[in-house]
C-alpha cells in the first residue's frame, strides 16, 4: 500500500467551516466544501467533488461545528474519500493567531492547544473558532496527526524595530502588544510563486505583496522573509478593507467614547464591521463600487479614491523599507480580478519603476502572470493565492519527513 498521501485542510470560522481534501502526490484537489451559517435555521452545506460528480447542496439547521464537520465527513465518504481512509496522512488547520511562539507549522498537542487558547485575548473573533474545529477533528480522528498552520507565522521574521509599537515596553510585553500580521500563508505562497514567475531564486527577490480581498494586507518580503506587514496586533490595522477601517488615529476611539458615548464593544463593531468601504459608501463589493463609480456616484468615487490612496502609501513606504523592489504582486479576490484597482494603485508611480500594460492588465486568467510592460524596471504580477494548498503542503511536509 502507498504511504498516506492525502491532507484534509480545515478553516473553521465563527459560523462556518471551509474544507478541502488534497492529494499531495500531484497537489490536486479531490473535494472542496463549505458549511455556512452554522447555528442558524438556514444553515447550508455545499460539497464539490473535483474528480467527477456534480456539486451537492443541503440546507437546514446545523447546530454546531461538530455537526458541521460530521456532515462534511459524510459528504466525503459518499465520494469514497472518508476520513477513515488509510490514505489520509493528516488534517491541517488554519489557525489565525500563533503569537511569537509559533513560527512554523506545528503538530497539535495538548500544550499547543493551551497556547492557542492563551492567545484568544488577541484574536477573540478567530482563535476560539479555530480551537473548536481542532477539537472536533481530534474527536473524529484521534489517531491522526493534526497540524496547526498559523496566519502569523510568516511574519515572525520581522525585525524587532518593525514589529514593536512605540509604547511602554513593560506594558506591551505584559499584554503581548506588538505587530503580528495576518494572511501569512497567502503572503508566503504568493511571494514564492512570484519569484518562480520571474525565474529567479526566492532568496534573490524582493517583493511587495498586496493581498486585496474583503480583508486586505500588504507585506514587504526580502529574499523570502517578511520584513514588514500592514496588519498589526489584530487584522484591523493597515489598508482600507471591506468593512474594516484600517489605519486610524487611536484617539478616535477615545473621542467616540467621550463625545459620542459609545461603549468599547460599539466602537469595536464600528471599526471592524461598519467601516472601510461599506462605511464609506454602503458597499464592500468592489465590482459594485466600480459600477457606481462608472455611473458618477460621488460616495462610491470617494470610497474608491480613499482605498487607492491608502494602497499607494503602502507601496511607497514598502519600496523605501526594501530599498530595491523586484516585483509588486497583486492577489486575493480584488487583487486578482479588479483591473481598475491594479491600474489606479500604480498610476503615477512611474518614478518607482512601476507601470502596468493596459492590454495585459485587462486579461482575466487563473494563472500567475505579468501585467507590466516588457521593459519595466519592476515587474508587476497577478498571482492567484492558494492558502489551502500552502497549508496542505506545510502540513504534509511536517508529518511526512
Amino acid at each position: 500500500m502507498n504511504d498516506p498521501h492525502r491532507v484534509l485542510v480545515l478553516n473553521s470560522g465563527s459560523s462556518s467551516v471551509k474544507y478541502q481534501l488534497l492529494d499531495m502526490r500531484d497537489r490536486s484537489r479531490l473535494a472542496t466544501g463549505l458549511v455556512e451559517r452554522i447555528g442558524e435555521s438556514s444553515s447550508r452545506l455545499v460539497h464539490t467533488p473535483l474528480k467527477g460528480g456534480e456539486p451537492r447542496e443541503r440546507t437546514g439547521r446545523i447546530a454546531g461545528h461538530e455537526e458541521a464537520l460530521k456532515a462534511a465527513a459524510d459528504e466525503l465518504a459518499a465520494d469514497g474519500l472518508g476520513l477513515d481512509s488509510p490514505e489520509l496522512a493528516a488534517i491541517g488547520h488554519r489557525v489565525v493567531h500563533g503569537g511569537l511562539k509559533f513560527s512554523e507549522p506545528t503538530v497539535i498537542t495538548d500544550e499547543v492547544l493551551k497556547e492557542i487558547e492563551r492567545l484568544v485575548p488577541v484574536a477573540p473573533l478567530h482563535n476560539p473558532a479555530n480551537i473548536t474545529g481542532i477539537r472536533t477533528a481530534q474527536a473524529l480522528r484521534p489517531d491522526l496527526p493534526q497540524v496547526a498552520v498559523f496566519d502569523t507565522a510568516f511574519h515572525t521574521t520581522m525585525p524587532e524595530y518593525a514589529a514593536r509599537y512605540a509604547i511602554d515596553v513593560e506594558t506591551a510585553d505584559a499584554h503581548r502588544i506588538r505587530r503580528y500580521g495576518f494572511h501569512g500563508t497567502s503572503h508566503a505562497y504568493v511571494s514564492r510563486r512570484t519569484a518562480e514567475l520571474l525565474g529567479r531564486p526566492v532568496a534573490d527577490v524582493n517583493v511587495i505583496v498586496l493581498h486585496l480581498g474583503n480583508g486586505a494586507s500588504a507585506s514587504a518580503v526580502a529574499g523570502g522573509r517578511c520584513v514588514e506587514t500592514s496588519m498589526g496586533l489584530t487584522p484591523l490595522e493597515g489598508l482600507v478593507m471591506g468593512t474594516r477601517s484600517g489605519d486610524i488615529d487611536p484617539a478616535v476611539t477615545f473621542h467616540l467614547k467621550r463625545v459620542a458615548g459609545m461603549s468599547t464593544d460599539e466602537i469595536d463593531v464600528l471599526l471592524n464591521k461598519r467601516s472601510g468601504l461599506v462605511g464609506l459608501c454602503g458597499d464592500n463589493d468592489m465590482r459594485e463600487i466600480r459600477r457606481r463609480v462608472d455611473e458618477g456616484d460621488e460616495r462610491a468615487t470617494l470610497a474608491f479614491d480613499i482605498y487607492i490612496h491608502r494602497l499607494k502609501k503602502y507601496i511607497g513606504a514598502y519600496s523605501a523599507v526594501l530599498g530595491r523592489v523586484d516585483a509588486v504582486a497583486f492577489t486575493a479576490g480584488v487583487g486578482e480580478n479588479s483591473a481598475p484597482v491594479r491600474e489606479a494603485a500604480l498610476a503615477g508611480l512611474e518614478g518607482f519603476g512601476l507601470a502596468v500594460d493596459a492590454g495585459r492588465n485587462a486579461v482575466r486568467s487563473g494563472e500567475p502572470r505579468l501585467i507590466s510592460p516588457e521593459d519595466a524596471r519592476v515587474a508587476v504580477a497577478v498571482v492567484p493565492t492558494d492558502e489551502e494548498l500552502e497549508i496542505a503542503g506545510q502540513t504534509f511536509d511536517l508529518v511526512h519527513n
